[in-house]
């Protein structure tokens, strides 16, 4: 089997398996961070060879074993039939085309299977309707106070607020209600618990 693998006709097929051994290895190491093209995956011959499917490093490393899989099958069926390997010249063209197919037939198999990004990110719109706490200051009209509110991820944000109430306060370390937003301000009304006894 070394031998075989050792072959001056499959030096090419055993570096193209030990690059993707060594970009796996850098990709589980943390090394190099996902590496992504900005094309469109509509286009008919990116979107058949899995460009937009997979990040880019995940499909050169599988093109890498597809070309390497086949050349080596291939250079053994050709030792079993023939009685020898076929030229690099020969064995090496024919395995890129084969491999460019199986490629985008692998990456279709492969893309539900692998997570995709996730983004926790939200309208700040959707903070309304939200309770939340003046954290800074004391909210009037005309005079907004700083406020932590936290998303429906359990993500925290600050945000200044002003009572939706005219001549109603609200005092630093109130449970407020977000009730609308304006711009870079939200209106807000007390939670009614400002007044209660702390326990």
């Amino acid at each position: 089997m070394a031998g075989f693998l050792l072959a001056p006709e499959n030096i090419v097929f055993v570096s193209a398996l030990l690059l993707m051994l060594l970009i796996g290895g850098v990709q589980a190491l943390g090394l190099a961070g996902d590496a992504d093209l900005d094309l469109d995956a509509d286009a008919d011959l990116l979107g058949w060879l899995g460009f937009g499917r997979l990040p880019l490093l995940a499909l050169i490393a599988l093109f890498l074993t597809c070309f390497a899989v086949i050349g080596l099958l291939g250079q053994q069926a050709a030792h079993d039939l023939l009685g020898a390997m076929l030229s690099p010249w020969i064995a090496v063209p024919a395995a890129g085309a084969a491999a460019l197919p199986a490629t985008g037939l692998a990456a279709r198999l492969l893309a539900p299977l692998l997570p995709r990004d996730h983004s926790t990110a939200i309208p700040l719109d959707h903070l309304v309707g939200n309770r939340a706490r003046i954290v800074t200051g004391r909210a009037i009209r005309g005079s907004p106070a700083r406020a932590r509110v936290e998303d429906h991820h359990g993500q925290a944000h600050y945000v200044m607020v002003e009572p939706d109430n005219d001549g109603q306060v609200l005092e630093e370390g109130e449970t407020i209600l977000l009730v609308r937003r304006e711009e870079h301000l939200f209106r807000a009304i007390s939670h009614g618990d400002h007044y209660l006894p702390r326990l």
